[in-house]
């Protein structure tokens, strides 16, 4: 599950801690992948920091080993301070889910309805800050193209980062349920988006049905296929602006291009990507650390090498040092590029990892 997706109601807010510096040793597939050799992790702009207190941390992030940082806002400072250190800065871009007060006070139309003709504007589902707009309206794709290129010209901004880049969770990861008080076995109406006018429009002239009127919507695949066609094609008209000014661009997305689709409508292995982070969240599937591994194995064959793979990982549920260098081990073994890292990072942690470094 993306990693900001329940942020709250697990009582994480932000990237807490420290990341001492991590030695991703060479990984090796089939004698032709690069080193597993990057550290990427999100950091949240804190406007009460002094100039000494952000150069402080950016220091910190590079002797501890970071290649890059997203940074969640347009604040100049944050960027030219992680510049200053060598750090690859990123501008972390929320993308469908957004509860801007200027969409939700002139917008409202733009906002996804579900099956029971709700609008997730004024009725979110699972936590209050989930308000998605539906990506098949053209001033949606619009509005995020104007955004794009009013931010990614600026020369300290090096890249751009997509996240909640998809549809509402038509399914909880298993771990979730629980939380929510929710058995989802399948797909259920409140939780099935987009049925707005501009959807049923759309698909109604590319297939000739009312998506409303589908019989078994969870199903049919010319439905599901317009859906994940819709996120795509944001991602990609998005992804060809960024690249006319010579920057990079990534998403942070589900685990594998399987389990994205089945639970959020991301078709992610055919974006034009630069850089995937999926986030490998062994706990929120009630997975084992193995999981981790095969997953990255998954993606890097789906991807066949047209863009960089990461293996996101959230440290919450990798609580002992060796759980984490494991995780780490597998990641690399199987192909992936780096890691991301979301929670905090011990000593005892950092120890773990320079003795895999040895190995």
């Amino acid at each position: 599950m993306n990693k900001r997706n329940f942020l709250k109601s697990l009582g994480v807010l932000g990237v807490a801690g420290a990341f001492p510096g991590v030695f991703m040793g060479a990984c090796d597939v089939n004698g032709s992948a690069p080193a597993c050799d990057r550290i990427w992790t999100w950091l949240g702009v804190n406007n009460d920091w002094s100039d000494q207190e952000l150069d402080a941390h950016m220091h910190m992030l590079h002797d501890q080993g970071v290649h890059g940082v997203f940074i969640g806002g347009d604040n100049e400072r944050f960027f030219l301070a992680a510049a200053k250190w060598g750090i690859e800065a990123h501008l972390w871009n929320w993308t469908m889910n957004r509860r801007d007060a200027e969409i939700m006070e002139h917008h409202p139309e733009w906002y996804a309805i579900n099956r029971l003709g709700e609008s997730c504007f004024d009725k979110p589902q699972y936590v209050d800050y989930y308000r998605w707009l539906c990506p098949s309206r053209p001033e949606v794709l619009d509005f995020l193209v104007k955004e794009v290129r009013a931010k990614a010209p600026q020369p300290y901004i090096k890249g751009w980062h997509l996240d909640y880049i998809r549809y509402c969770d038509v399914i909880l990861p298993r771990a979730l349920w629980e939380k929510y008080n929710i058995v989802q076995n399948e797909e259920l109406p409140p939780y099935d988006y987009c049925y707005c006018d501009t959807c049923r429009e759309k698909f109604g002239k590319s297939d000739g049905r009312d998506p409303l009127e589908i019989e078994d919507p969870a199903h049919d695949e010319a439905w599901l296929q317009f859906r994940y066609d819709s996120i795509t094609h944001v991602v990609n008209t998005l992804a060809e602006v960024v690249h006319e000014y010579g920057k990079p661009i990534s998403a942070a997305v589900f685990p594998t291009p399987t389990i994205a689709r089945k639970l959020v409508r991301q078709s992610w292995d055919q974006w034009r990507l630069d850089m995937v982070f999926p986030m490998l969240y062994q706990g929120f599937y009630n997975e084992s650390i193995e999981w981790i591994g095969d997953c990255v194995a998954e993606n890097v064959a789906a991807v066949e090498n047209r863009m960089e793979v990461y293996a996101g990982l959230y440290l919450p549920d990798l609580t002992a040092p060796s759980d984490l260098a494991n995780a780490q081990k597998r990641a690399c073994h199987n192909g992936a590029r780096g890691i991301s890292l979301f929670g905090g990072l011990t000593e005892a942690h950092w120890n773990a990892l320079k003795k895999v470094e040895k190995k």
